[in-house]
């Protein structure tokens, strides 16, 4: 909860900041005498602290739901025969840890029946691990596909290509069909499928282990894997300094996790219970290396930066050296 209204707080002092940013920057085109598009029209801003649990708005939502629900299944033939439950804001607990508490007392059921399909939709990653930790076979997640570094309108001419600060207030060129529709926004959002019981699979031939001292268990495996990848970082635990996703940390914490298995004899975790010995000698293999990870790091990006001074370099050059008439198409310089 603190996490979160602090992310919203901060959300809330950015936008303020920005309209300021906004009216100052189009004052100043103003004074040099730039064109500028009209201002958009003032709309109510959305401030996100308000999806708090314990507000007006929230209190108010609850009780649209409640309507909306009651309205589909009475009046929708869609909605006959399902069950639904609503579990808001005035329930404590986060949403996918609700749902989760939910499945497991559906599995503790004696009439449960293992074929059934759970399907959740959400974007955090926290749902993955959680979907595993039911160890239900029929899993599947739904998230809207994100697409990185996508080109984002500036805030003053409506155009892409350029940091609102250095706007020169012109307008966007009309090039004819679908002028009013802002290319960020045209495309529909399209949705992916994690299907768990794939990733199981593939889970099964990672964490295999040939030889193991005593009888191998692949679904305490899968809760061992779930649990280290806690060492990674999710909504309650910040991630370990060493241990980033994108530099193979999964990987590494694997293999140290297989050597440790061989060594003791034994899993990490049994029902939800730590073996906190073996989880140290995961810990004191993973500080063994930290020492090497750390450097590797700094060399990274000292590279990176030469790689970018030298790209600023020849930018420069070629700006310096281009001819004033460069020749287009098949001719022009590759």
């Amino acid at each position: 909860m603190n996490q979160q209204r602090s992310r919203r707080f901060r959300a809330s002092k950015d936008t303020v900041e920005k309209i300021q940013e906004i009216t100052r920057i189009r004052s100043e085109l103003a004074a040099k005498g730039c064109h500028l598009p009209p201002e958009k029209p003032k709309e109510s801003h959305f401030d996100s602290n308000c999806i708090t649990p314990g507000t007006p708005f929230m209190a108010r939502l609850s009780s649209c739901l409640h309507y909306y629900v009651h309205d589909r299944m009475n009046n929708d033939p869609a909605w006959r025969g399902i069950k639904v439950i609503l579990s808001d804001a005035n329930v404590p607990g986060e949403g996918e840890h609700k749902i989760m508490d939910y499945i497991r007392r559906q599995r503790a059921q004696p009439d449960h029946d293992p074929n059934t399909q759970h399907c959740l939709c959400g974007a955090d990653a926290d749902l993955i691990m959680l979907g595993l930790a039911t160890h239900e076979p029929n899993f599947t997640i739904i998230r809207e596909e994100f697409k990185p570094n996508k080109p984002r309108p500036c805030d003053i001419c409506g155009q892409i290509g350029h940091e609102m600060k250095d706007c020169i207030g012109v307008a966007r060129e009309l090039s004819g069909t679908n002028d009013e529709v802002s290319p960020t926004f045209a495309a529909e959002v399209e949705f992916i499928f994690v299907r768990l019981n794939i990733l199981r699979e593939y889970l099964e031939r990672e964490l295999e282990m040939p030889n193991l001292p005593f009888k191998y268990d692949f679904e305490r495996a899968v809760d061992d894997w779930v649990f280290m990848c806690f060492f990674v970082g999710n909504d309650f635990l910040p991630h370990l300094p060493s241990l980033e996703i994108r530099e193979g940390a999964i990987d590494r914490l694997v293999n140290l996790y297989k050597k440790t298995v061989y060594k003791t004899g034994g899993f990490l975790t049994d029902s939800g219970n730590v073996n906190l010995d073996r989880v140290q000698l995961i810990m004191a293999d993973l500080g063994d290396v930290e020492d090497e990870i750390f450097k590797k790091r700094q060399q990274n990006e000292i590279a990176f930066k030469e790689r970018e001074k030298a790209k600023k370099r020849r930018t420069k050059l070629i700006k310096e050296w281009q001819p004033a008439w460069v020749p287009k198409g098949q001719f022009a310089p590759q």
